[in-house]
């Protein structure tokens, strides 16, 4: 399919990570969705419609829209999206244990509601969560990624992931991610996944070993998947302290093959004094002499005694961080309280010839690879903007991968 666009549905859109890093590629994003439950006006969809419009763009909760009707979502080619990470557990009962439903209000299941009941299937996923998925929860570690895989695997698709801390690729940021993609059973790439060396797949010749190069596997380790959504909700992993799912992993017909990586680059790299603005910075964003103290104290290590509203005292003690940030190195991961002008142990804050300072929503920006001011809007704050790019991914990642997906796409 030489030059043809690949048709693409974004859920969970954000501010857009996703589409930047497509649309940098032959993709054409065909519907959008957004929507955030806990406020009432929607600013991330308000940002996301005043850079790519309003046509085809959803701004309701992502479960109604495929209860009601999934064939709203236009047909497509690729199903991407960076999903909240929730308990993915199956609840059933004796009455109803052919008609497995997720918990309710958990955003996993609204993927599989659109891999399960859309006639024209996507062929191809690209998905994101934070790295956490692949040992969550504690009781039974890796069970929600389990049930994950299991769920893909029963509706025909293939699964391969990796965890990517994009500073280790040169990128700006410590951030680190499971990106996963999937291919169904009808696709060209399914069937050389069947026959391929599944190692040689993880380091060279998968979609996301093509992106992000790495050295050669260690011990590559073997699971299978095996049961039921329920059982492997009951049952998977009981006696486990650890998880079996490493950083890099495949997963075709119910047979996991995971290992640890690890990543081979040595091109350029962006540090954090890279992205730095000069001389545009308001005096709002510098640190008052009168707060160093509350600053250098939460950034600080500690042991102390600390109490309980019940009044238990117990002992607290944690390391301390760089204090200021350094300029010479990737940023460490941007949280979403970033914003705001109280002192924090998480916030960044960097030395410049005009003192101490946090850094600006550009500069937020510009450690995820977003555009300048791509979420200015009149009546979006300043910390509203840094929150955006707490939630929002490494915008280099998602073109890198999308580049290389595109290849194994065009050969069906």
């Amino acid at each position: 399919m030489p030059n043809k666009k690949i048709k693409v549905a974004e859920l969970f859109a954000g501010v857009g990570g996703f589409r930047l890093g497509l649309e940098k590629n032959n993709y054409d994003i065909v519907w959008s969705n957004q929507w955030e439950p806990s406020t009432k006006l929607q600013h991330a969809s308000l940002v996301y419609e005043a850079r790519f419009g309003k046509e085809n763009h959803s701004n309701e909760d992502i479960s109604e829209v495929v209860t009601r009707n999934v064939e709203e979502i236009p047909n497509h080619d690729l199903l991407v999206g960076g999903f909240p990470c929730q308990d993915y557990s199956v609840a059933t009962t004796l009455h109803n244990s052919k008609g497995l439903k997720g918990k309710k209000g958990v955003l996993w299941w609204s993927i599989h509601n659109i891999l399960e009941n859309k006639k024209t299937k996507p062929k191809y996923l690209f998905l994101e969560n934070v790295d956490r998925l692949l040992k969550s929860p504690a009781k039974q570690r890796g069970r929600d990624f389990a049930v994950m895989l299991q769920s893909l695997n029963e509706l025909g698709y293939a699964v391969e992931w990796r965890v990517i801390n994009a500073a280790e690729y040169g990128m700006p940021q410590r951030r680190r991610r499971v990106f996963f993609i999937g291919y169904h059973k009808s696709t060209k790439a399914y069937k050389n996944i069947i026959k391929s060396n599944k190692a040689d797949w993880l380091t060279d010749e998968g979609t996301i070993a093509k992106a992000f190069p790495v050295g050669k596997a260690i011990s590559l380790q073997e699971v299978t998947l095996e049961g039921s959504l329920a059982d492997i909700t009951t049952e998977f992993n009981k006696e486990g302290k650890l998880s079996p799912f490493h950083n890099t992993g495949l997963m075709v017909e119910g047979t996991v093959f995971t290992s640890k990586t690890i990543p081979s680059y040595d091109g350029p790299r962006t540090v954090l004094g890279d992205v730095l603005q000069n001389g545009e910075v308001t005096d709002d964003f510098f640190v008052d002499e009168a707060d160093f103290p509350k600053w250098e104290y939460l950034k600080g290590a500690k042991k102390e005694i600390r109490k309980t509203r019940e009044g238990f005292e117990y002992n607290y003690s944690e390391g301390g961080m760089i204090f200021p940030d350094a300029l010479d190195n990737a940023s460490r991961t941007i949280i979403t309280g970033e914003g705001g002008k109280s002192a924090s142990r998480f916030k960044h804050v960097v030395n410049t010839k005009k003192g101490l300072r946090r850094l600006t929503p550009v500069e937020l920006e510009r450690l995820n690879m977003f555009p300048d001011n791509h979420t200015q809007l009149e009546g979006i704050t300043d910390t509203k903007r840094a929150f955006f790019m707490g939630n929002a991914l490494v915008v280099g990642v998602v073109e890198k991968i999308g580049e290389e997906l595109y290849k194994k796409i065009r050969i069906g």
